[in-house]
């Protein structure tokens, strides 16, 4: 009786790796592609808007609230601090990255050409939200951690030391990294890929992503001024990547002004079959 020998395991990774390089190469060679033939037109947002009231609201909380945040804080009840110390978590941007990242690297891994056109449609949609969420709150991620130690605000956890505004630029210390939150640029990271993909329910996205963020305030971590900041920041670069998603023809269609709007095939979901043959890949030997 003949029995069939598997090949080596350092065959198998051999090939697991081969695949995994092809998949990266066709995906840039794709997004190289679509660059060089779509001029950079982007739509007309009013930023200088967006700008100023992110100004405005900022100012308006360091000189309404930073003072009595300051001088509130260690005074909560117990029970609130123990909530706001619960939800807080959420604002870790590992909750966003992580999983991004795994579902990139799973995608990856992925023998695409053997998909049917359902799947390679329900698998490239999420390979593109994981992309999407991973480049809003990691270059995010990356600009505050930047600006925070730049600027090097003292957090109102030292308050009755240093004050509302004490700077120390550049002090790589963690008691002076308090502007702008991280949290709150995860969570406006959060809301602004919410607003891009579900522009009608903004306001269910807002509610959840400010209360996640405004829990810095109230476990001393950040003044509410900090945390508008960062709310700010995070939105806007969240906007801007879905501006250049846009271009690439990735989850959504460019608009001549405002916002881009969400592609219909763009599904989470097995999709129909009618919104699978309306599914066109760039090259059909290739992953999209």
């Amino acid at each position: 009786m003949l029995v069939k020998s598997r090949p080596p395991v350092s065959s198998l990774l051999l090939g697991v790796g081969r695949r995994s390089l092809d998949n990266f190469r066709d995906t840039m060679q794709i997004a190289k592609s679509r660059l060089a033939t779509r001029p950079a037109r982007y739509p007309n947002v009013l930023w200088s808007v967006w700008v100023l009231v992110w100004v405005l609201l900022t100012a308006a909380a360091f000189v309404r609230l930073d003072t009595p945040a300051g001088m509130l804080h260690g005074k909560w009840s117990a029970g609130f601090a123990r909530t706001a110390d619960f939800f807080t978590q959420f604002g870790l941007g590992g909750w966003y990255l992580i999983p991004s990242v795994l579902l990139l690297v799973a995608a990856n891994l992925t023998d695409w050409r053997s998909l049917s056109r359902r799947s390679l449609m329900l698998l490239y949609n999420w390979t593109c939200l994981a992309f999407l969420v991973l480049c809003a709150t990691g270059l995010s991620g990356i600009a505050v951690n930047v600006l925070k130690y730049a600027i090097g605000r003292a957090r109102p956890l030292y308050y009755e030391d240093f004050g509302v505004l004490t700077l120390h630029p550049f002090a790589f210390d963690a008691r002076f990294a308090g502007f702008p939150s991280g949290h709150g640029t995860t969570m406006g990271a959060v809301f602004g890929v919410a607003l891009l993909l579900f522009p009608r329910r903004w306001y269910i996205a807002l509610a959840i992503t400010a209360c996640i963020a405004s829990t810095r305030i109230f476990v001393g971590a950040h003044y509410p001024s900090d945390t508008v900041a960062g709310f700010g920041l995070g939105c806007g670069f969240a906007l801007a990547c879905g501006l250049v998603f846009a271009r690439l023809g990735f989850i959504f269609r460019p608009m001549p002004s405002g916002l881009p709007v969400r592609k219909k095939t763009f599904r989470l979901i097995a999709p129909t079959r009618k919104a699978a043959w309306a599914f066109e890949v760039q090259l059909p030997s290739s992953p999209p």
